[in-house]
């Protein structure tokens, strides 16, 4: 057996073990109760990370998850299932699962975004909240498919958005970033006062059905009994893998080159031709679509939902995921997410100081780390080699 193969053999294995070791890891950190805990069980997360990389675990794990994406993937979506399954009959920790897949699905939208365009957007959450809106409006008319609904919700909030595109093109830099911050706050108060999407109390959301089948509903398995979470957990997991190949794909196609040279250079890109207008409508357009997108199954999960879920301290919140995981990175993302997330479910303590926390973490990488925790790669031109 050639050394090549064998150091293959040992990477994928040690991928495998490492899977397991997040699936163990999650499954800690849902069950421990006590926050005393749950500190120790970080630190020693840290702790292992610093040893393996010493010994170079770490490294031969990247380099096989990196070379072999089939792989990623598909350990990505067994942790996931693996969860699902470990916590079947528990409705928090599977509604904590739906949010982290959810507001990745989000995010990866923020990225087309200021990832690969270089536009600001602060208004993540009140484009999640058009689709959450429009899956509400739209729930009372039992004559349109569930799934239609998502699509509409993701429509709705790019022609939204499309309000914003003028000031936007006219605007750069901070002055278009203030746009959209300007335009989360006009949006919450919108809903605030509007009285036919319930104001400021909120709305009912009708639940998701699929087939005749509610998935508000209880499920009942033999002798165990499944929180009927599940099946939006599954539902939340197909669109994430939907959304993160379709970003994957922009991000290698010609597209995804245009965008790229729009964000790092404007003059230089209109000179070889690149129409800097028509691909930062392109980018601003389909991120919003995907935040919608999510957006209307997120209301769909919670059931009721009012201006105070969309607010701008969620859009910071977005974005400072985004930061942390490192902008153009889509795994970074989902990790990030996880992170943001978690933590503040299982130290309450923070919980009252969400937006500060967010508003500190968003400056403390901005100047010490702007690539975030996973540094998106350079990209290649190659042939044959992706980017």
């Amino acid at each position: 057996m050639s050394t090549n193969t064998t150091n293959s053999l040992s990477g994928v294995l040690c991928s495998f073990a490492f899977a397991g070791v997040i699936t163990a890891l999650m499954t800690a950190i849902f069950i421990v109760e006590s926050q005393l805990l749950i500190a120790g069980v970080l630190l020693g997360t840290i702790g292992a990370i610093v040893i393996s990389s010493k010994f170079g675990v770490t490294s031969i794990i990247l380099k096989s998850l990196g070379e072999n994406e089939n792989l990623s993937n598909a350990l990505a979506v067994l942790v996931t299932l693996a969860l699902i399954v470990i916590f079947y009959d528990d409705h928090y920790v599977l509604f904590i699962l739906c949010t982290i897949l959810l507001y990745s699905v989000t995010v990866l939208g923020l990225n087309i975004q200021l990832g690969y365009a270089g536009l600001i957007n602060f208004s993540g959450a009140a484009f999640f909240g058009v689709g959450g809106y429009t899956a509400a409006v739209l729930s009372q008319y039992h004559s349109i498919p569930p799934i239609l609904t998502l699509v509409i919700g993701g429509i709705i909030a790019a022609i939204v958005g499309s309000i914003l595109l003028l000031p936007i093109l006219r605007t750069s830099g901070h002055y278009s970033a203030l746009v959209t911050l300007a335009f989360a706050l006009l949006f919450k108060v919108f809903l605030d006062v509007n009285d036919s999407l319930g104001g400021a109390q909120g709305v009912d959301v009708g639940s998701f059905t699929l087939f005749g089948w509610d998935f508000g509903n209880d499920i009942t398995i033999g002798s165990y009994d499944v929180s009927f979470y599940v099946p939006y957990v599954l539902a939340s997991l197909v669109m994430l893998c939907v959304v993160f190949f379709f970003v994957r794909r922009i991000e290698r196609s010609w597209i995804g080159l245009c965008l790229d040279s729009v964000r790092i250079d404007e003059v230089s890109s209109s000179c070889f031709g690149i129409n800097i207008v028509r691909w930062k409508i392109v980018a601003f357009t389909i991120g919003n679509f995907v935040a919608g997108l999510s957006g209307a199954l997120y209301a769909s999960i919670l059931g009721y939902i009012s201006p105070a879920n969309f607010s701008f301290g969620d859009s910071l919140m977005f974005l400072s995921i985004l930061l942390l995981g490192g902008i153009g990175n889509l795994w970074g993302t989902i990790i990030a997410t996880a992170i943001v997330v978690v933590l503040p479910e299982k130290f309450q303590v923070i919980q009252e100081y969400r937006l500060f926390i967010y508003s500190t973490l968003v400056l403390l990488m901005i100047v010490y780390r702007p690539v975030g925790l996973l540094p998106r790669k350079t990209r290649t031109y190659r042939p044959g080699e992706s980017s």
